[in-house]
């Protein structure tokens, strides 16, 4: 890959590293008139940070009005301090336990509502074997289906404990209410925090004053995460090997896991991968690269998805050639803000986003078309009235709240 002009990697500290006693301060604020606390078993880098982490924080910037914070497994031994001052409690995907069980049952003993938050299908055994296969685990092995539907229906214990469901879309939603089959499910979509957006669009800045320009190569990335994309990338691997064997200028980045299989192989040597990384750290990996690709197997399990991969690549103005999943056609206008390609067209689409290296005026267009929507769909700052009214039933709360900020007041707030 080619040297990067952002400089040396970004130091990270998580910023959830803060003890119990501070995170109760936060929720007993007592200029604050709500309450809102979120659980999850053990503060990560992938669920927690989008689902726990952001919420709380745009919450929290409604200066006076909310008080929220987060708690996890290792507080249980102290739940009733944060549960007797909380208006609402969040479950944020985790598994039915002794625990979280009896967490639940304080909250409604106090009588206020429990909702479980969850980001993916993973709530409804009847769709152990799809989840599974789709994410290339070894169905024939007893362990195997042991964990997962141990895994599946701990949620879907926990979820129906809880007094309904806050997921990230509305295929997600639908999927919820039959599941319970009560009540509606609410819909907070994922969106960036306050430092990645600060970053992204520092990098975003940096790319366009130098006009988007690269060192000759046109570098594609595929930013997996976990070890489960196997066939997700296999949808899209013979159109990159065709492309990479047909233009040597083609360099593939891959960061998190993944097996090189097939006519790949043969293009090692332009093959570079690198280990997971912090959330700010992998902005600065995706920003280096012209082309993010996000394939997606087709079924109900995939179209339960967030489009993260396309705002993370949007906001730092790399395009985006994704799968049409419920939530990638929803965000990416094709030819516009970013592709869509049907499992027949990846040759077609990867040639045409690698097509527009060659002409910077509409790759250009296409990069700006894409942060632009992402600044004003998925900013740290534009969804707490979003949250609010999904925590409190109160559809009313979202017109407490402007409109999303323009693009050039989003800039300047950050």
């Amino acid at each position: 890959m080619q040297k990067s002009v952002f400089g040396p990697p970004i130091v990270f500290n998580a910023p959830w590293n803060i003890n119990f006693e501070d995170r109760l301060a936060v929720l007993m604020r007592p200029e604050c008139r709500r309450r809102v606390a979120y659980y999850y078993d053990v503060p990560d880098t992938s669920t927690f940070r989008y689902r726990v982490f952001n919420m709380v924080a745009a919450l929290n910037a409604r200066v006076g009005d909310v008080a929220a914070s987060w708690f996890c497994r290792a507080d249980l031994d102290k739940m009733e301090h944060f549960i007797e001052y909380a208006d609402v409690l969040i479950i944020a995907r985790a598994r039915y336990g002794l625990g979280t069980a009896r967490l639940i049952s304080r909250a409604k003993m106090r009588g206020i509502p429990v909702y479980f938050d969850c980001d993916d299908l993973v709530f409804n055994t009847d769709y152990v074997h799809l989840v599974a296969n789709t994410l290339d685990q070894n169905l024939e092995s007893e362990a195997v289906l042991d964990s997962w539907f141990a895994r599946i229906s701990r949620h879907g214990a926990l979820m129906k404990l809880c007094d309904g469901a806050i997921v990230t879309n509305a295929f997600l939603a639908r999927q919820a209410e039959a599941f319970l089959q009560r009540g509606e499910a609410r819909i907070v979509p994922n969106y960036l925090n306050r430092e990645q957006q600060k970053i992204s669009t520092s990098l975003y800045n940096t790319r366009r004053i130098n006009n988007f320009k690269n060192d000759g190569r046109i570098n594609i990335g595929y930013f997996s995460g976990s070890p489960t994309h196997n066939h997700d990338f296999a949808i899209a691997a013979p159109a990159l090997a065709q492309l990479m064997k047909d233009d040597p200028r083609i360099h593939l980045r891959i960061v998190g896991f993944l097996e090189m299989k097939g006519d790949l192989a043969a293009h090692s040597d332009r093959v570079e991968f690198l280990p997971l990384q912090d959330y700010l750290n992998l902005q600065r990996l995706i920003a280096e690269v012209e082309i993010n690709i996000a394939p997606l197997q087709s079924n109900l399990f995939t179209n339960c998805k967030s489009e993260l991969k396309y705002f993370e690549a949007a906001i730092v103005g790399t395009v985006t050639v994704a799968s049409p999943s419920y939530t990638f056609q929803k965000s990416i206008v094709d030819g516009e803000n970013g592709f869509l390609s049907a499992t027949y067209e990846w040759d077609e689409k990867l040639r045409r986003a690698c097509a527009l290296v060659d002409k910077p005026e509409d790759y250009i267009a296409i990069a700006k078309n894409g942060f632009g929507h992402a600044v004003q769909n998925y900013s740290w700052d534009i969804h707490a009235a979003t949250i609010m009214s999904a925590v409190f039933r109160d559809d009313s709360i979202m017109t407490e709240m402007p409109l999303a900020a323009s693009l050039d007041e989003s800039l300047g707030a950050i």
